[in-house]
Order: C-alpha cells, then sequence, then structure tokens
C-alpha cells in the first residue's frame, strides 16, 4: 500500500526544517509495522518485502495470521514532516528473530521507539520490548487493531507485558493516517518529556 500523502510536491525538504528525528517501529513478525509506516510517510515508503516461500515456514510462526505472503527482509524507510522545523524519519525493522542483529544496529542513532503490540500473541512482544531495554533505547507501546482479534481494558494489557508505569500505551489502527499520527504523537510527547526532564 502507497502512502496516502506521497505526491511529487512532498519529496524534498521544506528550507525551515532544522531538525530531524530517527524513530524505530518495531514488534514481532507481522504485527503491522510495514503497514504503519507505509500509513504515515509522506514519501513513498522504501520497502523490502519479499514473497515468503515454502522454506520460511519451519522458521515464521503463521499461527492465527491469515493471508500474509510477504514479509520484510531489511526495513521500511517513511518520512514524516511534524512542523516546519522538525521532521521524523521512521525506520521498521523486521519481526524475526534471525534479523535481531540487523535492527540492533538500526538503533544507532535513533531517539526512541514505537512497538506494536498483537493482543492475539502479546507474549511476542517480550523480546522486543527486552531488547530495547537492553540497548537503553525509550519506547511506547501500540496496540495494533486487527479485525477479530480480543480487546482488553489497558491495565490488563500493562500487566501482561509488564510495563513501567511510565511507559506510554495507546491502541491504534496501523492501516489508519489519523490512528498512525496519534500513536506516533504519543512517542513523540513522551520523548521530549523525558529529554526536558534530563536537562533540568
Amino acid at each position: 500500500m502507497d502512502s496516502a500523502l506521497a505526491s511529487d510536491g512532498a519529496v524534498y525538504l521544506p528550507r525551515t526544517v532544522r531538525t530531524a528525528a530517527k524513530i524505530l517501529v518495531v514488534g514481532h513478525f507481522a504485527v503491522g509495522k510495514t503497514t504503519f509506516v507505509g500509513s504515515l510517510s509522506e514519501i513513498r515508503p522504501l520497502r523490502t518485502e519479499e514473497t515468503m516461500t515454502q522454506a520460511g515456514a519451519f522458521v515464521d510462526d503463521l499461527a492465527g495470521i491469515d493471508g500474509k505472503t510477504t514479509t520484510t527482509v531489511a526495513m521500511d524507510f517513511g518520512r514524516l514532516t511534524l512542523s516546519e522545523s522538525l521532521v521524523l524519519y521512521l525506520f521498521g525493522a523486521p519481526g524475526q528473530q534471525r534479523f535481531t542483529r540487523l535492527w540492533q544496529d538500526m538503533t544507532q542513532g535513533a531517539l526512541g521507539a514505537l512497538v506494536l503490540a498483537d493482543t492475539r500473541r502479546l507474549d511476542q512482544s517480550f523480546e522486543v520490548m527486552e531488547l530495547l531495554e537492553e540497548l537503553g533505547l525509550p519506547y511506547a507501546v501500540a496496540v495494533n487493531h486487527f479485525d477479530g482479534a480480543p480487546a482488553y481494558p489497558d491495565e490488563e494489557i500493562r500487566e501482561a507485558l509488564d510495563l513501567l508505569p511510565e511507559t506510554p500505551l495507546i491502541t491504534c489502527d496501523a492501516r489508519d493516517r489519523v490512528s498512525s499520527t496519534h500513536a506516533l504523537i504519543t512517542l513523540v510527547e513522551y520523548l521530549s518529556a523525558r529529554i526536558a526532564q534530563e536537562h533540568v
């Protein structure tokens, strides 16, 4: 799905942009990272999706995932200009464990990360969050809405994911630009508050 915002006039940044921030979009396999980056990017997003083959059936768990035929093998990349002076570069990381080293390298220079989660497979988010904590990269969690997936109160999700009280938790639909924007704003506000505290 190409970005709804992509156009020839949106390729170049305004001259007023003074600050650029790198944000990671991470999560387990098939949680919606490519869709999320694509729904937000104002330029045609870079995608490295390949068709899944029978050889991958032994390493990619497709249980509970209907219609999944492609997977990201390197990264997704998109851009979103938040204001006249601030632009975000979005890096979507592949979710399979065999790509962990790749997205560890992608954390270099990142301001923070948005962890996408799926209520049908919350346990698969632990490894991602643990790695971010080991690397000292702050994050927020966005529960991506999937049709037919169970909905739980935020308190139960927080408890299930063992989130710290200050870690933001939001529900979003990665297919929807407005919903994805709210999730990203939640992360940016959290990161801004942390930076402000560090400079007090």
